[in-house]
């Protein structure tokens, strides 16, 4: 079972080892494989642009408080209980959790709202702080900075290198630039839109107090820059494992979510299609469910996959 990231290590599985997982279930899970990563950053930037007004036409309030966060912050960034600096551009990456749980809109109002003591008081609550602080998992786990765009590049494909691909995505959209949303006038009508699942190059530049230094700094830059990486699929012994024709040795099937905010639905379906990697694998499309279904409803998605792959369940129809 490969939820998210572990789906894509599912497709190296079956690209690279000759005795894969003979059942393998794939939950939001689909690699872009078939998509260079500009266009996957590009793809996924607008899919977080959705989510944003979605948010925002359940907690219109929030339009105004979050331009008053990122205001004081652009003014005065904030000193984080762990040694980092809250910045405006840090406050932003919050939006990582708009995909998340049912729940996650809903959280992130309450930790909005308990930014300010009061609405004439300017300084921001402790609380307001130590939760950022918890929330933000690139400092305790510095890998998944490191090599966050890393796993898009693909010796097999025509993409050598990350290149910081996600800072140029959001760069070229003037509409997540934050100092804009927030003047007076015309572009200050627009909602502060907060970014998703990504990394920048600034983050090893004092805003986390876990990235940054020159070793660190120096790190990062050279592994987006690299352009010498092992393959991580290979497509036509993608589709030997998974013949139909008695020679494949496994069988998959995936959970594809329609509305999914971290793997772009396009790029997934596209390795699906006849004649591509996935295309004897059986998949579920649907919307009930955000990239977490498997925390949200786990049992039944797992049932329901696992018979799609034994072929006990005809989906699709």
């Amino acid at each position: 079972l490969g939820q998210s990231f572990g789906g894509f290590c599912m497709m190296t599985y079956l690209s690279l080892i000759p005795n894969p997982p003979k059942i393998c279930l794939l939950t939001g899970g689909i690699a872009p494989m078939l998509t260079n990563i500009d266009d996957v950053y590009c793809a996924l930037r607008e899919r977080v642009k959705k989510r944003n007004f979605k948010y925002y036409e359940r907690y219109p309030g929030d339009v105004y408080l979050v331009k008053r966060i990122v205001k004081k912050l652009i003014k005065e960034p904030a000193q984080l209980p762990s040694g980092g600096l809250l910045t405006a551009r840090r406050f932003l990456q919050l939006g990582i959790s708009l995909g998340g749980s049912p729940s996650s809109f809903a959280s992130m109002h309450s930790l909005f709202s308990s930014a300010f003591l009061s609405e004439d008081d300017d300084d921001f609550t402790r609380a307001f702080l130590k939760t950022i602080d918890t929330m933000q998992p690139f400092d305790d786990h510095p890998i998944y900075f490191l090599l966050h765009e890393s796993i898009y590049v693909d010796k097999n494909s025509n993409c050598e290198q990350s290149d910081w691909s996600a800072m140029k995505a959001y760069d070229c959209e003037k509409d997540f630039d934050c100092t804009l949303s927030t003047e007076e006038g015309e572009n200050g009508r627009q909602p502060t839109l907060l970014s998703g699942e990504v990394v920048f190059p600034w983050m090893v530049d004092g805003d986390y107090a876990e990235l940054s230094g020159l070793s660190m700094r120096a790190l990062a830059h050279s592994i987006s820059s690299k352009n010498d990486w092992d393959p991580l699929y290979n497509s036509e012994q993608m589709k030997k494992a998974l013949a139909t024709d008695g020679t494949g040795v496994s069988k998959a099937a995936a959970a594809v979510y329609y509305d999914d905010m971290y793997v772009d639905f396009d790029a997934s379906m596209k390795v699906t299609e006849r004649g591509n990697p996935l295309e004897n694998c059986a998949v579920w499309v649907n919307n009930d469910f955000q990239h977490s279904g498997l925390r949200d409803d786990g049992a039944a998605i797992f049932c329901k996959l696992l018979g799609m792959a034994k072929g006990e369940i005809g989906t699709p129809s």
